[in-house]
């Protein structure tokens, strides 16, 4: 049975990770029975957000490992204590979470940086040879690690946030919201799911195949 580590960055879209979007991802890896390794950074959340109001909630303070245990349901491991070695390829869903917990791209734009965990997964992933999945907005973190290699990506049909990521050294790539962009020599997966996507379902198809074509370059 393959093992496809999952990295969650919290719990709802405006400040964790897209359940919807995360929970699509479980759902794919078990119907292709694979055995999804969920792992989350040990912090606290960069903010809370009242998901009834969508107003911040500065007087909250939640954890992010905490806070996507409620999406995992079975155990999930903090992120410092995942090793490549034991997983066969790893998938990072989006949300909020992905750009204010995982990185920081939703709060300094250009100057974003990539949480140290996240960065040290993902690059001893890619230089394992294992295929890496990026959901949504997720695929900035890509953008920022693996621009130097000229990664091809796609966040959907963005232009201005596209131009903006392809300053690391990368290439977007239109997608519509069934399909993906698959780089090939790098072994890297991207979807735009709710970056267009109007209905679940439409998010369903691009991640499905997401998920499939990482499981078949593992």
């Amino acid at each position: 049975m393959k093992k496809v580590a999952v990295i969650l960055g919290g719990c709802g879209v405006h400040d964790g990770s897209e359940i919807q979007e995360s929970v699509l991802v479980l759902l794919a890896l078990d119907r292709a029975n694979a055995q999804a390794v969920c792992a989350a950074p040990d912090m606290p959340q960069h903010d809370v957000v009242n998901h009834l109001t969508g107003q911040p909630s500065p007087r909250e303070q939640r954890n992010v490992l905490v806070e996507s245990a409620r999406i995992a349901r079975d155990p999930i491991i903090p992120l410092g204590r995942l090793q490549i070695a034991s997983v066969d390829g790893v998938i990072v869903p989006g949300g909020f979470g992905a750009a204010k917990n995982l990185s920081t791209f939703g709060l300094k734009g250009e100057a974003f940086d990539v949480h140290p965990e996240v960065a040290r997964v993902l690059r001893e992933a890619r230089q394992a040879g294992k295929p890496l999945g990026f959901v949504c907005i997720a695929p900035a973190i890509a953008a920022r690690l693996f621009g130097p290699e000229q990664v091809e990506f796609t966040i959907g049909q963005d232009a201005a946030t596209a131009r903006l990521l392809e300053r690391y050294g990368g290439r977007h790539v239109n997608c519509p919201v069934h399909n993906v962009v698959i780089d090939g020599r790098l072994k890297i997966v991207t979807t735009p799911a709710y970056m267009l996507a109007e209905r679940i379902t439409e998010a369903e198809a691009g991640i499905q195949r997401l998920v499939q074509a990482v499981l078949e370059m593992a």
